[in-house]
C-alpha cells in the first residue's frame, strides 16, 4: 500500500502504521492510538483486539456497516505520560455513516505498557 496513512501524520502507510499492524511495537501510547484509528479505518478487527488490554478487551468488536462508514480525520489533542508505564491520549475522530451527519468522537484514552508493549485500556468522553 503506497497510500497516505489514515492516522493523519501524512506519511505513507508502509512507513507509518503499516509496520505496527504487521506486529512491530509502538514506541508511544500516541503511536498505538494512531495505529488503532488506522485499524478502524481499514477494518482490522484482529489488530484492535490484539492491542486492547486483556482486562477490558471485549470478546468481539462489531464495526457496524464498515463499508458505509467514511472516516474523516483524526486530531490528537494531547499525549501525556501518567506514570512510568501509563499514559493518556486525548483525541477527536470524525466519521460519517452513509448519508447521515458527521459524528465527532472526543475521547480521553488510557493506555498501559506491559512487557514493552502499549495497550489500550479504556476511554472517557470529556464533557468540554
Amino acid at each position: 500500500m503506497t497510500a497516505t496513512c489514515p492516522c493523519g501524520l501524512g506519511r505513507p502507510y508502509a512507513a507509518c502504521c503499516g509496520p505496527l499492524h504487521a506486529g512491530a511495537i509502538a514506541e508511544t501510547a500516541e503511536a498505538l492510538m494512531r495505529s488503532r484509528y488506522s485499524a478502524y479505518v481499514l477494518g482490522d478487527i484482529d489488530y484492535l483486539l490484539a492491542t486492547w488490554h486483556a482486562a477490558t478487551r471485549p470478546a468481539q468488536i462489531d464495526l457496524g456497516d464498515a463499508a458505509a462508514t467514511r472516516w474523516l480525520g483524526l486530531e490528537v489533542k494531547r499525549h501525556a505520560m501518567t506514570g512510568a508505564d501509563s499514559a493518556i491520549v486525548e483525541f477527536v475522530a470524525r466519521y460519517k455513516v452513509g448519508g447521515a451527519a458527521a459524528v465527532r468522537l472526543h475521547e480521553l484514552s488510557h493506555f498501559v505498557r506491559e512487557d514493552g508493549r502499549w495497550y489500550y485500556v479504556d476511554g472517557q468522553f470529556p464533557t468540554r
